[in-house]
């Protein structure tokens, strides 16, 4: 029975890996093509690459439950061209067994992804984003057409990239009085936080009195203010690049400041049911490969799990951003295409013993 395992495992893993780099080859095909057109200054090609390398653990979470549900389409489906499945049930091996060892296999890629989410894209996406801002020029005043904007009671404070290792570029901040008349603007051309404060190194300060505007330079100017390195991290990516637990604590802060918080819940529930929607897909390819699937051909098998992760991506799409514009809770967008997936798939097995 263990070589038996073995065998199955080698089989599905091998045959999901070789969907995932088909997959990440083309998507990054499309993502070069889009960067290339950028191309100017210090965005370079070689700036370019490394973009591209750094985002790549990204697309690889995001790419796994679909690759997962074509690998085991292709594996399991070749040992069924190859009647390999039939004398495995006619010498004893239960369905059940072999979707045991088959979603075993795939703990391995869903472990990965675990692992991906939560130690390695919070940094690398953060990283190819700021790297890409200051080459392609955004270290002065507004410069950037990304950057972060914060509010912190009468001071506005814009940033154009913020690097994981508590390191500002180009921040740029103005500052009102109670009556909202701006008395001071100031540029930052980079800002190193020392513990519990930031200390700003190339500072332009304009400051407003009357009809007068008095200019200042400093080469080094402290600043105090409630802004952390955790906390820009949040605020400067996108909530699919958050790990759970800045996901779960950032969501709490939003509600108990009574602001809105569904995008962040909705990427928290996302990310926590990540590896069920991984395991449900490859329940999924089990039950087509023992029901619908079993006596058609590989092109064939291909193209139904394409068009069944493509269908199941539009119900994730549609329902997320549904449940923000019609207010029902997002944990309901992530579960229903999971319990529909879980559905589908136990009904079919059920059929096929």
């Amino acid at each position: 029975m263990r070589k038996l395992n073995r065998y199955i495992a080698s089989s599905v893993i091998a045959s999901i890996t070789l969907a995932l780099m088909v997959i990440l080859s083309l998507d990054l095909i499309g993502a070069l093509i889009n960067e290339v057109e950028e191309v100017e200054g210090n965005y370079t090609y070689t700036e370019v690459v490394i973009y591209l390398s750094l985002t790549l653990p990204g697309r690889i979470y995001n790419y796994i439950p679909f690759s997962a549900l074509v690998g085991c389409l292709v594996g399991l489906g070749l040992l069924a061209s190859s009647s390999e499945l039939t004398v495995m049930r006619a010498a004893g091996v239960s369905v059940k067994r072999i979707t045991w060892m088959t979603l075993r296999a795939s703990l391995v890629f869903i472990g990965l992804a675990i692992f991906l989410g939560e130690m390695i894209i919070p940094y690398t996406d953060q990283m190819a984003e700021s790297r890409r801002a200051l080459a392609q020029g955004d270290t002065r005043a507004l410069q950037s057409d990304r950057g972060l904007w914060n509010r912190e009671g009468d001071d506005f404070v814009h940033i154009n990239a913020v690097q994981p290792n508590g390191k500002l570029f180009g921040v740029t901040r103005y500052q009102f009085s109670s009556q909202g008349r701006m008395f001071e603007a100031s540029f930052t051309e980079q800002a190193i936080f020392q513990g519990e404060y930031w200390e700003e190194e190339g500072v332009e300060v304009s400051s407003f009195t009357g009809d007068r505007i008095v200019k200042e330079t400093y080469n080094s100017r402290r600043w105090d203010t409630d802004l952390t390195p955790d906390l820009l991290n949040v605020l400067v990516l996108e909530p699919e690049a958050l790990s759970i637990q800045s996901l779960y604590s950032y969501a709490s802060y939003l509600d108990s400041q009574q602001r809105d918080s569904g995008q962040y819940w909705l990427a928290f529930w996302q990310k926590v049911f990540q590896p069920l929607v991984t395991a449900s897909l490859v329940l999924i390819a089990i039950s087509f490969v023992f029901g619908p699937l079993r006596q058609v051909t590989l092109g064939h098998r291909i193209f139904t799990g394409l068009v069944f992760g493509i269908v199941f991506r539009t119900i994730q799409d549609l329902l997320g951003p549904s449940s923000l514009v019609f207010g029902f809770p997002p944990l309901i967008a992530v579960l229903l295409p999971l319990l529909l997936c879980v559905g589908i798939g136990t009904l079919l097995l059920r059929r096929a013993n």
